[in-house]
């Protein structure tokens, strides 16, 4: 059900997000994601893209458990994609943080994709965004060797998942945010680490990488 998120000014917002983030946020990170959070209230009330809250649970189901998969993501660059964004999580909040990353995100629901391009264009991030579901084989569009794939909203098939880790670059991660069930790896994959989320007993970003 659609729903107005509470208005949040940019002094707590950034107050939220700094005692959120494992890592310190530049000045420019935190302005596109506090342009990500108010084209999120603006949208919000006709999509209803992300469930009710007060702000505190808002900020740590979302903008937390999103940018605690910096400490699984080294800076360097490269192309990332993001599948299934929904709302922008955790594919928005990993882009603002790291800029270097050519980051792509996939929504297959087109009022939604439409709000990941509306989101970007007001962040003045340089995400692409495209409206497309992503299976084997993979789409047009999809990057050619992505340094970091992210999985949120989604459950991959094997195939599917099989697929993405030989798309990805060698030295690539997939990183799964799951539940209480653990991904089972497909062969050539295989469980790195795991970070589990502030706030939670079984929720935990899986990391997985190529096997050997």
């Amino acid at each position: 059900m659609a729903f107005d998120l509470p208005p949040v000014s940019l002094p707590e917002f950034s107050a939220h997000i700094a005692a959120l983030s494992p890592e310190p946020l530049s000045k420019s990170a935190v302005l596109a994601l506090y342009a990500h959070f108010e084209e999120l209230r603006r949208w919000n009330r006709r999509l209803a893209l992300i469930g009710p809250g007060t702000a505190a649970e808002i900020f740590a189901r979302h903008y937390g458990e999103s940018l605690a998969a910096l400490a699984l993501i080294p800076t360097g660059g490269g192309e990332a994609a993001d599948l299934g964004s929904g709302a922008g999580f955790p594919g928005f909040p990993i882009a603002a943080a790291r800029p270097d990353l050519r980051m792509v995100l996939f929504e297959a629901r087109e009022k939604k994709a439409s709000f990941l391009l509306a989101a970007a264009r007001r962040a003045a991030l340089p995400l692409r965004c495209l409206d497309v579901r992503v299976s084997a084989p993979l789409p047009v569009g999809f990057p050619e060797s992505p340094v970091l794939i992210t999985v949120r909203a989604l459950r991959l098939s094997p195939d599917l998942l099989a697929t993405l880790g030989r798309r990805m670059d060698p030295n690539g991660k997939i990183l799964i945010w799951a539940g209480a069930d653990t991904p089972t790896p497909p062969p050539g994959l295989v469980i790195a680490r795991q970070v589990p989320l502030k706030g939670s007993e079984r929720r935990r970003i899986v990391e997985l990488v190529r096997a050997g």
